[in-house]
């Protein structure tokens, strides 16, 4: 702990670029999180611009885009830990770290949504539903956490390959898809919300967040060496310098592509109610930038020989691929509730919303959480670390 301090208030001699991200993304915890718990412990959901008629928001859909994207973390690094493809290796020891960290940024991000954290202390143990999918979502995300944190142990300690390691990986792959399941459902099974309603949502769910997790993998590997391919080790290198890794990212660019326009043609051409909101999002702005610029734009710059090997369009492909994946999951989220479920004169055919101060603080401080999580483990906890024996 107190090498965290010295990292973070600097007097650890010469900073180092991990120092460096700790203490901003420390930093803007701290200024976000007073932001936040100010705002809701004087106000608590009346800061939100959620309301009855359209009660999550851009809380909810950080939580969405964080866990979803832990899983996906968690699938890269199953590649060689659980399923035995070595050449991922050099990957699977910060995956796993960053899956930690995405995941206890989603946790806190749908904490602080509840509105008033105090109510938290009585309304977890005394409301739970145990016949509802959100119930048992927290409950396979939490063990999935704790069986995360023990393979990590365990292969910080060295232990790769031994029966109980492998068999802490095979629990953490199985609790995060069981939960990954449980999260559609949560969506999938509300008939009132005919955007969401979707049998197939824990599929499309799946593919999104391997897309992101591979977005957040690439962008990582090149962070945590300054953006320089010459600076990584060797085997990492290769991964990064041949077409296995940017392929990967591709196919799933070009799946990713295949449910959005699947999603949206259906949505244009049906004639039930709740589907108009496809009409509104494409006057979006952002949901094009999102599509064109941040999915189509990776995926052709994967699939050209002359550029899926160069180390800035894996970058800026990875950037751009986070950023629509968030776009993606808030239009998913929000759009889902924009028609109302009761109609009358006083109703409006459209839910306007717009995120107030309090969520973007109540985002940013799931979002620097997961930074700060990560640098901690980036200075302290070597995530280069890989295996000499790949058995």
């Amino acid at each position: 702990m107190s090498n965290i301090l010295q990292a973070v208030l600097g007097t650890s001699g010469k900073p180092t670029q991990a120092d460096t991200v700790l203490r901003y993304s420390f930093a803007g915890l701290v200024i976000t999180g007073v932001v936040a718990l100010g705002f809701l412990l004087l106000q608590g959901h009346s800061a939100f611009n959620s309301s009855s008629m359209l009660p999550w928001g851009l809380p909810i859909s950080t939580y969405l885009f964080l866990v979803l994207t832990a899983t996906g973390l968690t699938f890269v690094s199953s590649f060689s830990v659980v399923f035995g493809f070595t050449e991922f290796y050099p990957v699977a020891k910060r995956c796993a770290w960053l899956s930690i960290a995405a995941l206890i940024g989603g946790f806190t991000a749908l904490g602080l949504e509840i509105g008033h954290p105090i109510r938290m202390l009585w309304t977890l143990p005394t409301g739970m539903q145990y016949v509802s999918p959100m119930f048992w979502m927290g409950i396979f995300y939490t063990l999935y956490l704790i069986f995360v944190v023990l393979k990590f142990q365990r292969i910080h300690a060295g232990d790769w390959h031994s029966p109980t390691s492998k068999l802490l990986g095979v629990a953490a792959f199985t609790t995060v898809v069981i939960a990954h399941s449980t999260l559609g459902l949560v969506f999938g099974m509300m008939t009132m919300r005919p955007l969401w309603y979707d049998g197939m949502i824990s599929v499309n769910f799946l593919f999104m967040s391997a897309l992101s997790g591979a977005a957040l993998t690439v962008f990582f590997t090149y962070f945590a060496y300054g953006f320089k391919r010459e600076n990584m080790p060797k085997d990492l290198r290769t991964l990064a310098s041949e077409a296995a890794l940017p392929k990967i990212f591709a196919t799933l660019l070009g799946l990713g592509i295949m449910m959005v326009v699947d999603r949206t043609i259906t949505g244009l051409w049906s004639n039930l109610d709740g589907f108009q909101v496809y009409h509104e999002m494409l006057r979006s702005p952002l949901w094009h930038f999102a599509f064109w610029i941040g999915m189509v734009l990776p995926f052709i710059a994967m699939m050209t020989p002359s550029l899926q090997l160069q180390p800035k369009w894996q970058v800026a492909s990875a950037v751009l691929g986070s950023v629509a994946m968030f776009v993606i999951f808030y239009h998913y989220v929000v759009g889902g509730q924009r028609v109302p479920t009761f109609k009358g004169a006083w109703a409006p055919d459209l839910i306007a919303y717009t995120p107030s101060l309090a969520e973007w603080a109540i985002t940013l401080t799931g979002l620097f959480l997961m930074f700060t999580i990560y640098a901690v483990g980036e200075k302290f906890l070597n995530l280069a670390d890989a295996p000499t024996h790949k058995g």
